[in-house]
């Protein structure tokens, strides 16, 4: 189903496609219209071009942004943060408490990612633009942010996928804009009318036990949606969550049984891969689908996460 973007979701929020690692429908940016023009997420720095035709489709200026909300500093979400800020000059980068340093010093994020991407880092990832400390606002657990006289956001500490991960609630949609914190959903399957929800579990703080308790949290919530980073947005909340919470611990003891094995992350990542596209084979998935090439490189990501959680232990 062809779509155009920026996509309405509803009255107050659009999505805007990042195009990120050169993948439709890959990484998203919020934009929620409110008095103080708000975006979650920017995407790493090349999306940062595709934000702004974005922005202009919508009719909204540079000028007019507010906040910058990251849910977490890995560079697939934040790494555009810095660049984009330049050209937003009344605007301020939020972000969790744990992960403030690495944007104002971001010489960690860019080695982790390196030993992730290796070669491709350059032209997935540059530049990656330091943030001024006093254009950063630090929240943690509990803290609120209004930007509009019906709506003042509530940020929630949600932590299994990377420490420095919070959640955004937001009161008007009673929705969450959950980053990675639940996982990854698949807009190229949704539109053929199936839903696959899978963990990420990428290094390297990644916590099973966590992520259990942070699936949990948004459970109780009862929400009305779930705004993911990757990518989009689900009404049904519960069926997210339960296919997450039922995929975790098969990840986690495939990546047992292959550590036992003396095998490594490309190994796993290929068991992962068979056990996920054989579910969407039973289920009509044609094998020649535009979505095994990203499912294949998510569980490569993922496979490195379980294994650097396993070698902790």
């Amino acid at each position: 189903m062809f779509k155009r973007y920026p996509l309405r979701l509803n009255e107050r929020i659009h999505l805007i496609d990042g195009y990120d690692l050169s993948i439709p429908e890959r990484t998203g940016t919020y934009v929620i219209k409110e008095e103080q023009v708000t975006i979650v997420e920017t995407g790493p720095s090349p999306s940062v071009e595709h934000v702004k035709k974005g922005l202009e489709k919508l009719g909204i200026s540079l000028e007019e942004i507010r906040y910058i909300i990251v849910t977490h500093v890995h560079l697939d979400h934040a790494g555009g943060a810095g660049l984009l800020l330049r050209d937003c000059p009344n605007a301020k980068v939020v972000v969790h408490t744990k992960g403030a340093r690495h944007l104002s010093d971001p010489k960690r994020l860019i080695a982790g990612a390196k030993a992730v991407y290796a070669h491709r880092f350059s032209g997935l990832f540059e530049p990656v633009v330091p943030i001024p400390e006093d254009r950063l606002l630090a929240f943690g657990e509990s803290d609120q942010l209004k930007i509009g006289p019906l709506c003042t956001l509530e940020f929630l500490d949600t932590p299994g996928h990377a420490n420095h991960h919070f959640s955004i609630y937001d009161p008007v949609s009673h929705g969450v804009f959950a980053g990675d914190a639940v996982g990854i959903r698949y807009e190229q399957l949704a539109d053929e009318g199936i839903d696959l929800f899978l963990p990420s579990t990428s290094p390297n703080q990644f916590d099973p036990k966590a992520m259990g308790k942070t699936i949990e949290r948004l459970r109780a919530m009862e929400l009305g949606a779930i705004y993911f980073g990757h990518f989009g947005m689900t009404t049904k909340p519960n069926a997210a969550l339960n296919q997450v919470s039922a995929w975790l611990p098969i990840f986690v003891e495939q990546a047992r049984m292959a550590a036992a094995e003396g095998k490594g992350p490309d190994e796993l990542a290929k068991r992962l891969y068979d056990l996920v596209a054989e579910k969407l084979l039973k289920q009509g998935v044609r094998e020649e689908h535009e979505v095994y090439p990203i499912i294949e490189l998510d569980m490569q990501v993922s496979a490195m996460g379980l294994m650097d959680f396993l070698s902790k232990q």
